[in-house]
């Protein structure tokens, strides 16, 4: 269940009989459904009335494949979070969606339950039910607004996806402490268990938009073995809520 009008999903997929049952549970879940059966229309349709969330399948007929959508739909509509479909699980086709910015994926054959409690996860991130003012989160020029969910470095704003933000945020929260990636998935994705190279490829990304120099990161530790760190440095203020 949501809370506010219902969510806008939209749902990219050439086979006909799997978007009828991802529609059809997303839209007992509450959620008004869109479908295409192709990049192009997908693009119509989402420039006609932005979804508040598109769930996207990889491998698509003609010459734009899930990629390329994903890569339009960053460009045209920002931080538009995208779920991703992908009909193998080999580890480079999780890695590429996850590296063209989208949050989350499902590996085919899946459960539609499973794809509504991601969808799910990813709508209360992103339209968050309305609480207390939190203070931002502020350290080694960077400056988080939990509740309007902007970043910015050094008074510039970043442009990062829903769980780039998530994890900055989470990081943030725990400075000094290391992270394992199991931990990260948990509180970040939500998610007892997965691929932790989730992880790790959000962590590149992340890197490269808060570091100065992502080949040497200074903020975002590798802590070998274990996951990352958040680093303080002696003579700055310790990470925290400003």
């Amino acid at each position: 269940m949501h809370e506010g009008p219902p969510p806008h999903v939209l749902v990219v997929d050439d086979d006909p009989t799997v978007a009828e049952v991802v529609a059809g549970y997303l839209t007992r879940d509450g959620c008004t459904v869109d479908r295409a059966a192709d990049g192009p229309t997908a693009l119509a349709k989402a420039a006609a009335a932005r979804p508040d969330l598109v769930v996207l399948d990889l491998m698509l007929p003609g010459g734009m494949d899930g990629l390329d959508v994903c890569r339009a739909l960053r460009h045209d509509h920002g931080r538009l979070p995208v779920v991703m479909l992908t009909a193998r699980g080999e580890e480079e086709d999780r890695i590429l969606g996850l590296e063209v910015g989208a949050d989350d994926y499902v590996t085919k054959p899946f459960s539609p339950r499973e794809l509504v409690l991601r969808v799910r996860s990813v709508l209360r991130r992103t339209r968050p039910v309305a609480t207390t003012a939190a203070p931002p989160l502020c350290a080694a020029g960077l400056t988080l607004d939990p509740v309007a969910r902007r970043a910015a470095k050094d008074g510039r704003e970043l442009a990062l996806t829903l769980r780039e933000f998530d994890l900055l945020a989470f990081l943030l929260r725990h400075p000094g402490r290391a992270c394992a990636r199991e931990e990260l998935m948990r509180e970040v994705w939500g998610w007892e268990f997965g691929d932790v190279s989730t992880v790790t490829v959000h962590v590149r990304r992340l890197r490269a938009k808060v570091e100065d120099d992502p080949a040497r990161p200074r903020l975002i530790q590798t802590v070998w073995g274990v996951g990352y760190r958040f680093a303080a440095y002696p003579g700055e203020e310790a990470p925290g809520r400003a």
